[in-house]
């Protein structure tokens, strides 16, 4: 399936998050995903399409209809 297949018009773009369908605004940011989540966002790690996002990117880092998405969160511990 193409990104275009994941556009809907007027609801905003999908997703997949962790193998999960998942409908986000348009120009949603990785930030934006991150703080929507029941997460700790200074405790995460985010791959787009297998690929890191770097922190210092979340804020510029525009997600677009189609992407692969995994949040991780760091465990801490010994």
């Amino acid at each position: 399936m193409n990104k275009i297949d994941h556009q809907l018009p007027d609801k905003g773009i999908e997703v997949h998050l962790n193998g999960e369908p998942h409908l986000l605004p348009f120009n949603c940011t990785v930030s934006a995903l991150v703080r929507s989540l029941p997460v700790e966002p200074t405790a995460v790690a985010v791959e787009r399409n297998r690929t890191i996002v770097p922190r210092s990117l979340h804020e510029k880092t525009i997600l677009e209809p189609g992407d692969q998405i995994e949040v991780v969160t760091i465990v801490g511990g010994g």
